[in-house]
């Protein structure tokens, strides 16, 4: 895909976003890896309103040399292409329900997420909990680092959540799933709930990744 489709994907899949409300105000932030950098939302833009040709890009060093100052949070996107490699995007919301988990005392840090649904193993994989940093602290990107690459997707503490991809609408899609399971799991709480086994959540690894 040329840049300048890519930069219009952004913005038409961060509207459909910001439109059912995954994102609120100037919440949240997407970005996707072009063959010379990475293209990320500016920084205070709201994703219901983006222009592409406004779109920031970045460089393979992280310097900004296109469009509006780039998002606070780019050494958070930045830290997933350098551990994950194939990684194409990533998407950091503040959606609800996953925001919600993000905050419970009783949230699993090394397992935010449990095998509630097949689709939740398939799309986002094991979610674990990084702790509360400052929005916009470098401090988020080394706290990525440190996980190796071994986490699609993370919740960060008190913030929301952050999912890794190989292209913009899968992970776009992930997102959505890691929030409608977060959902699931706020509505069921105290209620006896029965989660998948480990056979069916390997046999999902096995055919899917």
């Amino acid at each position: 895909m040329s840049e300048s489709r890519l930069r219009e994907e952004m913005a038409r899949l961060a509207k459909s976003l910001f439109d059912r409300g995954f994102s609120v105000g100037s919440a949240g932030n997407i970005s996707a890896a072009v063959a010379d950098g990475l293209l990320i939302t500016p920084t205070n833009s709201c994703l219901g309103f983006l222009d592409p040709a406004r779109i920031s890009k970045l460089d393979r060093d992280g310097n900004h040399v296109a469009g509006d100052p780039p998002s606070k949070e780019a050494p958070l996107h930045r830290a997933f292409y350098d551990t994950r490699p194939g990684t194409g995007a990533v998407v950091h919301l503040h959606s609800t329900y996953a925001t919600a988990l993000s905050c419970m005392a009783e949230t699993d840090p090394a397992d935010c997420v449990p095998p509630l649904t097949p689709y939740v193993v398939m799309r986002v994989g094991r979610v674990p909990l990084v702790p509360y940093f400052r929005p916009g602290d470098p401090r988020g990107g080394e706290l990525i680092r440190a996980l190796e690459g071994r986490h699609a997707a993370v919740l960060l503490a008190n913030h929301g959540p952050v999912v890794s991809g190989r292209e913009l609408a899968a992970t776009v899609y992930a997102a959505e799933e890691l929030e409608e399971t977060a959902r699931l799991l706020v509505i069921l709480r105290g209620v006896p709930v029965r989660m998948l086994d480990a056979a069916a959540v390997a046999e999902l690894r096995q055919a899917f990744g």
